[in-house]
């Protein structure tokens, strides 16, 4: 057989091995194509979330609340997966819409009617005080807001009168009957104000309302500084914004010199 007979020969039989690799290439990738991907889907868990924004204080009814499934990696700890377990129990924060429903927002078991009670911190007492326009700023004192509470009254058997800051910081816990704050730049003028107060600072405050007119300041959520004032009295606000008094001129003190004349004298004084 000569060479080229062979070379013939060899490169036919590559061809067809090709040809048959590139048959079974084919097939292969078609079936491949030909199924369908198995998508996986991620376990999830229900979970109790606001159906609408919750006031805090409130009572939660199941109008109130729906379900909605979460994976296990997103659901929030102390979430409850039933509105059984959490009808009848009162927040302790506000809720927006979709917000989950956890233990930790909820007040004790115990605490079953809502209102102010539930929004009083342990130790803490809530009392409410007659206000009008100009001690709640135009309305601009809102629920959640902190003041710092001033009293103007006469002491002393002259009864001189003096203002005195009394309380700084006291949280305001509604305003009227509203527990929260109404939409945002709303003002609400009201002549009631219920703030929450240590047992001492309630006696303080109650004499304080009783005796004298109380003010309140509105005071910065983030100011926490504490000022100590003597109180004004009348003289000390009139002596506000007053000039210093121009200092005295200095006399000098009288010379005197005695003149002598011959057999006489005689003393002048400078």
């Amino acid at each position: 057989m000569s060479k080229s007979s062979r070379a013939v020969i060899q490169i036919s039989i590559a061809l067809v091995l090709a040809l048959g690799a590139g048959v079974l290439m084919f097939k292969w990738s078609s079936s491949v194509s030909k199924q369908k991907p198995v998508a996986q889907v991620a376990a999830t868990t229900p979970v109790v979330v606001a159906k609408v924004d919750i006031n805090r204080g409130t009572k939660l009814l199941p109008d109130m609340l729906e379900i909605r499934e979460f994976t296990k990696d997103s659901c929030p700890t102390g979430a409850f997966p039933d509105i059984k377990a959490v009808e009848g129990r009162v927040l302790n924060v506000a809720l927006s819409q979709n917000e989950a429903v956890t233990d930790r927002k909820l007040a004790d078991k115990s605490l079953l009617g809502g209102g102010v009670s539930a929004l009083i911190e342990p130790g803490k007492r809530a009392m409410s005080v007659k206000g009008n326009e100009v001690m709640g700023l135009a309305g601009f004192v809102r629920p959640g807001d902190r003041v710092d509470v001033l009293v103007s009254m006469t002491v002393g058997k002259d009864e001189d009168p003096v203002a005195k800051l009394v309380l700084e910081r006291v949280k305001v816990i509604a305003t009227g009957t509203e527990l929260a704050p109404s939409g945002e730049g709303q003002t609400a003028s009201v002549d009631v104000y219920t703030l929450e107060l240590t047992p001492e600072e309630s006696e303080r405050m109650a004499l304080a309302a009783t005796q004298g007119t109380l003010h309140f300041a509105l005071r910065n959520e983030l100011d926490s500084e504490t000022v100590l004032t003597t109180g004004a009295t009348v003289r000390s606000a009139l002596a506000s914004y007053k000039p210093k008094p121009k200092p005295r001129k200095k006399r000098r003190a009288p010379v005197t010199v005695e003149v002598i004349t011959g057999g006489s004298s005689k003393k002048m004084r400078f």
